[in-house]
């Protein structure tokens, strides 16, 4: 199977502080991962270095067959789709709904005086039409709500046609309802055989859309637990994960955790030994 990301014994520190210790992880093919953990954790460090916006300290890092620090970023970025709350931040609020999709097409955020031929304008429409935000198009960013906003940078970072798709906590902001839709969304591209590999990041179990396939669990930047979702999602890795004891069940196709009582710590104890 042809792997499309590979970190080999990855490491990153700022002064003394290490954020990242010696992770290795490889995400071939047609799998979907979620990176799981508490703030601080380490996942949005990982998925920084693994979306070629970030250089580990030690380690190395291929990324769609090419090896982070020997080739030009800017020409990888294109490949690689990518929703952050950081980037939606620099979208000035007078900016048009169509106009923040499209400008994924030049890796900006924003029209300036680019051109666009009619298969950009087509696919943008096209993107927004399948993600529920049709009636959006002409609106202007400011004005959208949370859940709105969310379905925008999604079809922004489809846009390019990645081959890799990063989503640094989705449903952060959202409402019940907003979350659904979103994860009803992305169940839906992942079932399509044209979808990208994705990379979740998220806190919660309950975020974790249907058709996802593998997950990666990080506590203070190391690794606890990599490989098959059902492997993982387990009681024991997510309550060292976590650093509490933990119950995790599972039902059509969700996960979900909740805390046991304190006279359950040692189980945590005896799961990081």
């Amino acid at each position: 199977m042809t792997s499309v990301l590979h970190l080999d014994d990855v490491s990153l520190h700022r002064g003394s502080h290490q954020i990242l210790s010696h992770v290795s992880w490889t995400v071939d093919e047609g799998q979907h991962w979620v990176l799981l953990g508490s703030n601080g954790a380490g996942k949005t460090t990982i998925a920084r270095i693994a979306s070629a916006r970030l250089f580990p300290s030690s380690g190395t890092v291929d990324i769609l067959s090419e090896r982070l620090g020997r080739v030009d970023v800017s020409e990888l970025h294109p490949r690689i789709g990518l929703l952050s709350s950081a980037l939606a931040a620099n979208v000035q609020n007078g900016e048009k709904v169509l106009g923040v999709v499209l400008s994924a097409s030049y890796g900006r955020i924003g029209r300036w005086r680019e051109e666009y031929d009619d298969f950009d304008l087509e696919r943008a429409h096209a993107l927004l039409g399948a993600l529920g935000a049709a009636h959006l198009v002409d609106r202007s960013w400011g004005t959208l709500s949370s859940g709105e906003r969310k379905r925008v940078e999604l079809a922004r970072a489809l846009m390019p046609d990645p081959e890799m798709l990063f989503l640094d906590e989705p449903a952060s902001g959202l409402d019940l309802a907003g979350r659904e839709q979103l994860l009803a969304a992305l169940t839906e591209i992942i079932s399509s055989p044209d979808s990208p590999s994705m990379v979740l990041v998220t806190h919660h179990l309950e975020e974790i859309p249907e058709g996802f396939t593998h997950a990666l669990t990080l506590r203070e930047g190391k690794v606890v637990g990599s490989g098959p979702l059902q492997e993982v999602l387990t009681a024991d890795t997510i309550s060292t994960t976590f650093g509490m004891p933990l119950e995790v069940t599972y039902d059509r196709g969700r996960y979900a955790a909740r805390g046991l009582p304190a006279g359950h710590g040692r189980r945590v104890a005896e799961a990081k030994g």
